[in-house]
């Protein structure tokens, strides 16, 4: 596993900012990590990243102890922290050449310019850092995380401060990033973490909450989801009752209908068959399952 995160508690003084949570992110996988204000996501991404000792438990980054490893863990990692430190009074290529340098990085020239094009830095490459817009900042912040060609990338709110355009500039990023790389990566924006991921994991009160594929999220984190489906023609309340995945049928009138189930996917494929037995033709068909927001309200209220 590429991160590996073992009873992980961090407190400060009476208050548990992390409380003994744990879970392993594998190379190749894009991971969202969310919860709210306070809930210990920063803090559980410092210690990963060796910015910040632990109270107890144990992080791995590619097999390697964070505690016990801390440069060559470091080696392995890009970080985009959730508040972006940069130098402004350096100019952008010089900034990613004191980062190369750094990380002892061989032809810094080519990589620089690389790592400009792939962050769409480079309209702004010539100006001075503190003259760069807050988003423009950040791609900064971005593209010294991504210079050293990392095997695990940790990025904290990394669209904060983006326009729309730019947002969907950085999710493709990320998304290239992933096809070969961790990546564990927080964010308030939870669309964008809806477009990016399959996977998330919510904390809340420095607690894991949850740790599992979006879908089955969805599917687990309420009682039923719906099926709606309209048919041209009248039909028989007892035909959709007795479909094995609907739990309640309830009739809008003669033609449409909305089904309560455990498994959307079983009650289509079953509502289906139903239509070619009695030659039924549906007009509509289509599943209201709960979005990541209210997955993540329903877990970080409880």
């Amino acid at each position: 596993m590429s991160i590996e995160v073992k009873n992980l508690l961090k407190v400060y003084g009476e208050q548990k900012a992390v409380n003994d949570i744990s879970f392993k992110v594998g190379k190749g996988e894009i991971v969202g990590f969310l919860g709210p204000n306070g809930a210990g996501k920063s803090t559980t991404m410092k210690i990963i990243t060796g910015y910040l000792e632990k109270t107890s438990g144990e992080a791995f980054v590619c097999g390697m102890n964070v505690a016990d490893q801390p440069l060559e863990t470091k080696k392995k990692i890009g970080y985009l922290p959730e508040l972006n430190a940069l130098y402004y009074d350096m100019y952008v290529r010089e900034y990613l050449g004191f980062i190369a340098e750094l990380h002892q990085i061989k032809d810094q020239k080519s990589k620089i310019e690389s790592v400009i094009e792939l962050t769409g830095l480079t309209i702004e490459s010539k100006k001075r850092i503190g003259q760069l817009s807050k988003g423009y900042k950040q791609r900064v912040g971005l593209a010294a995380a991504l210079i050293h060609d990392p095997e695990v990338l940790i990025l904290d709110e990394p669209t904060s401060g983006l326009d729309p355009n730019q947002i969907i500039e950085i999710r493709e990023v990320i998304k290239k990033q992933g096809k070969d790389k961790t990546v564990l990566f927080s964010s308030h924006i939870l669309q964008e973490v809806e477009a990016i991921c399959d996977r998330v994991i919510i904390i809340n009160k420095g607690e894991l909450v949850a740790d599992d594929k979006l879908s089955n999220l969805r599917q687990h984190s309420s009682s039923s989801n719906t099926v709606k489906v309209s048919f041209k023609e009248s039909i028989d309340k007892n035909w959709l009752e007795q479909l094995a995945a609907a739990k309640s049928v309830n009739k809008i009138d003669a033609n449409n209908w909305q089904l309560a189930t455990d498994n959307p996917e079983q009650l289509r494929k079953q509502i289906f068959e139903l239509s070619l037995q009695h030659n039924l033709n549906i007009v509509s068909l289509q599943s209201d399952s709960q979005s990541l927001e209210d997955v993540f309200r329903t877990l970080t209220n409880r």
